[in-house]
C-alpha cells in the first residue's frame, strides 16, 4: 500500500492577559525559609560526619529572623510568590469541578520581579511589614517560638495569563475571588495543608 500523506494543524494556545487589583480582608503572615538556614544547611553537608560536633548555641536574633522572614526581590521591595495565587487557583478548581491537571496548563501568574535569594518569582505587596511573634510547635511536637512578617493592611495587583480556549475572563475573576474567600495565601490560610487555618491570608477582588 501506498503511504498517505496527512496534513496536520495545531492550533496556537490562545493566552490572553488581565490584571487585577485585590485588597487584603485579613493580614498576610509570611515565612520564608531564610537565606541564612540554607547556607548552615549547606555549610552542615559539606562538614559531614565533622557537623554532629556539638557547638555552643548562639543567641537568638529576633530581628534578623522578622527580616529573613520576609521575600525581598533583588530591587528591594518586599513580595509575594506568584506561585502562591497559581497554586490558589488550582485548587480552587475543586470547587468548581474543573480539572486541576487542565488548571496546571492553562493558567499562569507573572511576577513583577525575582527573589534576590532563590530567584522565585515575586508580585509587589503595597504594604509594610511588622514582626508577628507567635507560639509553634515543631514535627516532634515540642514547642517553639515563629517569627513571621506580618502585612496589614494590603493590597496588590496581580497579572495572570490563561488559555482562553479553557477559561473566560469571568471564569478567572471568580476563581481569583474563590481563592481570596476559600483558599488564601500565605501562612496560616484557610486551605493550609497543616491545620484548617488562622483565618489569615484572605483577599477580594478591589473595584477600581
Amino acid at each position: 500500500m501506498k503511504p498517505t500523506t496527512e496534513n496536520v494543524t495545531i492550533k496556537a494556545p490562545n493566552i490572553v492577559k488581565a490584571r487585577f487589583k485585590i485588597q487584603g480582608t485579613a493580614p498576610y503572615i509570611q515565612l520564608r525559609f531564610s537565606e541564612k538556614a540554607i547556607n548552615t544547611m549547606i555549610e552542615k553537608h559539606k562538614l559531614g560526619s565533622q557537623a554532629n560536633k556539638k557547638k555552643a548555641k548562639e543567641a537568638r536574633d529576633f530581628d534578623a529572623d522578622f527580616l529573613a522572614a520576609k521575600h525581598v526581590s533583588s530591587e528591594g521591595w518586599d513580595g509575594i510568590p506568584a506561585g502562591a495565587f497559581r497554586n490558589g487557583l488550582i485548587s480552587a478548581c475543586r470547587l468548581v469541578g474543573f480539572k486541576m491537571t487542565l488548571a496546571k496548563l492553562s493558567i499562569f501568574v507573572e511576577g513583577d520581579g525575582f527573589d534576590k535569594v532563590d530567584a522565585v518569582p515575586l508580585i509587589k505587596i503595597n504594604g509594610s511589614a511588622e514582626p508577628h511573634i507567635m507560639h509553634a510547635r515543631n514535627a516532634t511536637g515540642v514547642c517553639d517560638i515563629r517569627v513571621r512578617a506580618k502585612f496589614w493592611p494590603w493590597s496588590a495587583d496581580v497579572n495572570i495569563s490563561y488559555d482562553c480556549d479553557q477559561f473566560t475572563s469571568t471564569d478567572v475573576a471568580n476563581l481569583l475571588q474563590r481563592v481570596g474567600q476559600q483558599v488564601g495565601i500565605g501562612e496560616g490560610r484557610p486551605d493550609s495543608k497543616m491545620s484548617a487555618g488562622m483565618g489569615w491570608g484572605t483577599f477580594t477582588l478591589a473595584n477600581e
